[in-house]
């Protein structure tokens, strides 16, 4: 399918989450991991997927010497709710203060996946609506003690214990909420493979 159709082309996935990495392992595709820093600021004034296409883009920008036949997959999720981009924890207090939030509340889960290549760049993304019962505190508490959440926007990932017992309804792609909309990647890569 489209690893074949990807055969003459080099995908590097500039990523370390390791869910980003499951998806293209099950996506049936050839990639090497290359992991770059940068540090994720952007303009005050962006919203909603400004915010995810900016950073997926400025994650692309350290990587200066691409090979012909490269493309690169940069990434980049956010929580929006209120008006508000909500980011990675960076505390316990932080985490609970989030999820607090989300309590008894919709939020946007909102992911950019940018493409880059030589002699071109594209950047797509998707949004879904995550609507979360009213959480308790214990609830919340042992959350964030058990799952240790830091490294996830908005601190909840829908795969673990918090989205078996805490989701009511999404509306869009789960898998958007984990952290790449699978099904958006798999067409666009299509789309470059077909020329």
């Amino acid at each position: 399918m489209l690893r074949e159709k990807l055969k003459n082309y080099n995908i590097i996935l500039a990523s370390g989450s390791p869910r980003r990495q499951y998806f293209f392992k099950e996506l049936n595709l050839d990639f090497t991991i290359q992991v770059k820093e940068v540090e994720e600021t952007y303009p005050e004034n962006l919203k909603r997927s400004q915010i995810t296409d900016c950073l997926s883009q400025l994650k692309a920008s350290v990587f200066s010497n691409l090979a012909e036949n490269d493309i690169l997959i940069t990434s980049d999720t956010i929580v929006w709710q209120g008006d508000k981009a909500l980011g990675k924890p960076k505390s316990f207090e932080e985490a609970n203060q989030m999820l607090q939030k989300l309590s008894g509340q919709m939020h946007e889960v909102i992911t950019s996946v940018c493409f880059t290549s030589k002699n071109f760049q594209k950047t797509v993304n998707d949004l879904t609506k995550v609507w979360v019962k009213p959480l308790t505190e214990e609830e919340i508490d042992f959350y964030i003690k058990t799952y240790k959440p830091f490294d996830k926007a908005g601190s909840y990932g829908i795969q673990e214990w918090i989205g078996y017992i805490g989701i009511d309804k999404i509306e869009g792609c789960y898998f958007n909420v984990m952290g790449l909309p699978t099904r958006l990647v798999y067409k666009t890569l299509t789309e470059i493979a077909t020329g």
